[in-house]
């Protein structure tokens, strides 16, 4: 099976990138970020013609999550609250940034989690939160009926220094201070590992680029789009890999996709 995630920064702008990728690139599914469509709006019927079937939790301008799959996916669930049983967790489904289904035996779960804006911000503490609530999250989905499980999407985490073009700042940098570190690491204690780390330890490999001072241009990237695996799954893993030729369009996603096969 092929799992993919890309962050396409507005499908409606990105539509002939995904369909000249999907025509070029077999996958199972492909979990996309960052959509900025209401449901209605997402160009389902487009994708439907290629053989996938769509499902989407979108909002206008901002967010949005969609999965796009070649069977129908089991369970389908949107938000937190369709998980987590609590009044408390219902703010943070205002934004549109999960979905889930099971495809094959495996749970996909896409996600986007907030950038977070600035270290000490408001937003920045409401990516804490919402890490939080995260775990609460797929504690809850742990403990269902067993399921081999991908979590995957844009993180707006670099884990490590090497997933950093230049990491002397990274302490006061977003998507890389200790506390967004401690906790996505406090997430994957749950027992998820990084594949694309079984099979590439070095650094340099990155899957966004600003768009700003020719950051793709000079690989001045950072690695913050992710694919966690169960260990079951984890040890099926054939590959996990970035594929940055679509970073080489006109008019591209500053993010790349990253694909796991097992």
């Amino acid at each position: 099976m092929k799992i993919a995630t890309w962050n396409v920064n507005s499908i409606r702008v990105r539509q002939p990138h995904v369909i000249e990728w999907l025509n070029n690139n077999y996958v199972d599914a492909l979990c996309l970020q960052e959509t900025k469509v209401v449901d209605e709006n997402f160009p389902k019927n487009t994708f439907e013609k290629l053989g996938y079937y769509v499902y989407v939790y979108g909002q206008k301008a901002y967010n949005g999550v969609a999965i796009l799959s070649r069977y129908p996916l089991e369970n389908v669930n949107i938000g937190f609250t369709s998980i987590v049983k609590d009044s408390l967790v219902e703010e943070f489904d205002k934004q549109k940034r999960i979905i889930t289904g099971i495809l094959n035996g495996v749970r996909i779960i896409n996600l986007y989690v907030p950038n977070g804006a600035s270290i000490g911000s408001e937003k920045y503490n409401y990516k804490l939160r919402w890490l939080k609530v995260l775990k609460r999250y797929l504690t809850e989905i742990l403990d269902q009926p067993n399921h081999g499980l991908c979590v995957c999407g844009d993180f707006n985490i670099a884990l490590e220094d090497k997933d950093i073009y230049d990491s002397k700042s990274k302490d006061n940098h977003i998507m890389s201070s200790q506390l967004e570190r401690e906790a996505l690491k406090d997430i994957l204690s749950l027992g998820l590992k990084d594949v694309f780390r079984k099979f590439i330890s070095e650094g340099n490999y990155f899957s966004w680029w600003d768009y700003r001072a020719s950051g793709f241009k000079h690989n001045r990237g950072w690695r913050i789009d992710h694919q966690y695996l169960t260990p079951e799954l984890y040890r099926k893993a054939l590959s996990c890999t970035i594929d940055i030729e679509p970073r080489k369009l006109v008019r591209p996603s500053d993010h790349a996709p990253v694909i796991v096969e097992f």
